[in-house]
């Protein structure tokens, strides 16, 4: 909106609205307004929270016996947070023309909306299980497909239908239409990725802001027609506009975060971790970089991998591969306090997305 307000109509008249113009400084912009919008409606939405959910989030019984006691009466929702700020950000800060801003905003909402559902009958039902999985995949994957299927209209002529591997010059896949299909699945696995991960005080969100500021890079690179010429990369015109967005999820994470810090007064709940996943998800099949993702989000992929092992061997074998699933509850079992468990978690994610941005080189 500011890029309207200020720069369009007056860059002419005033030289320094033309900063309004650059992607560096309205990421900046959406970073600091994301985090002060999450300051200002964080306590009066953590208070309401309370008082509409009473008891809190459901705690599991077949989880960690601490989590019961310790974790008791903690209001669930709190994506609502991040929703609200990292969407009124964007709003504010980014180029509104961009497809790709709209789609990611898309996908972002309707897994918010989704996750708020699923929070919202686990909440009435005083259950851990609120949607149905079937009901719920089909939305997910609803969402995906037709994200994907706006992505590629958004395309340039060429690359609409084109799957990028990365590590190598030049080596792109033809899918057609079956991309459709690809960018679903990356973005719904991703979505649940980032909500398998969602288990422990500040474990998911600082790993999804750590993931984000990778691809801020990315989608900069990607955007940019002599970065991209430079660093032998698949060049997808618009898409460094994203950016802007990916800064306004860092805000509204680091503001998410301050109230999410051991001990937790909320919990971000399905309404934040499946729109967190589902967005990254999103840039990513947007910039040419889903196999990245993978490597940048591995710690997501990790969690997802421990879940599907567990149920696998549990149902082939009887026996259980972890003490419990997913993996950072393991961990818990070991006896490892959960202030480890997180900032081991986060020094993983950090060492991924440094060897994620390698493979810029790797061409």
């Amino acid at each position: 909106m500011f890029h309207f307000l200020f720069y369009l109509p007056h860059a002419d008249q005033l030289a320094f609205l033309r900063l309004f113009k650059y992607l560096t400084f309205r990421s900046g912009g959406a970073v600091l307004t994301a985090l002060f919008i999450a300051f200002w409606i964080g306590p009066g939405l953590i208070r309401w929270l309370k008082v509409k959910q009473g008891k809190g989030q459901p705690i599991r019984e077949d989880g960690p016996q601490r989590h019961i006691v310790e974790k008791k009466g903690t209001p669930t929702m709190g994506g609502l947070l991040i929703l609200i700020s990292v969407v009124c950000s964007t709003l504010l800060w980014a180029d509104l023309t961009n497809p790709y801003v709209w789609t990611v905003l898309f996908v972002t909402v309707a897994y918010g909306a989704l996750g708020f559902a699923d929070d919202y009958m686990k909440i009435t039902k005083r259950s851990s299980d609120g949607i149905s999985g079937k009901l719920r995949l089909l939305v997910e994957f609803g969402v995906g497909f037709l994200a994907t299927f706006f992505i590629m209209q958004a395309e340039p002529e060429g690359l609409s239908g084109v799957f990028a591997v990365p590590f190598f010059k030049n080596v792109v896949l033809y899918l057609g239409l079956g991309f459709i299909v690809v960018g679903g699945f990356w973005i719904t696995g991703f979505a649940n990725a980032v909500n398998f991960t969602d288990g422990l005080d500040g474990l998911a969100i600082m790993p999804v802001m750590i993931a984000a500021a990778a691809f801020i890079l990315i989608a900069y690179c990607v955007g940019n027609e002599k970065f991209a010429s430079y660093l032998q990369l698949v060049y997808v015109r618009d898409t460094g506009e994203l950016a802007v967005f990916l800064a306004a999820l860092i805000g509204g994470g680091l503001g998410f975060l301050w109230y999410n810090a051991p001990p937790a007064s909320v919990f971000m709940g399905d309404t934040g971790s499946l729109p967190l996943g589902g967005a990254l998800g999103a840039v990513a099949v947007s910039v040419k970089h889903e196999i990245v993702l993978a490597v940048i989000g591995g710690l997501f992929v990790l969690e997802t991998v421990s879940v599907i092992v567990q149920v696998i061997s549990f149902k082939l074998t009887g026996k259980r591969v972890f003490r419990m699933a997913p993996i950072h509850h393991h961990f818990e079992q070991l006896g490892w306090r959960e202030p480890t468990i997180v900032i081991r978690f986060w020094i993983i994610a950090v060492v991924l997305a440094l060897i994620g941005l390698s493979t810029l080189k790797l061409r």
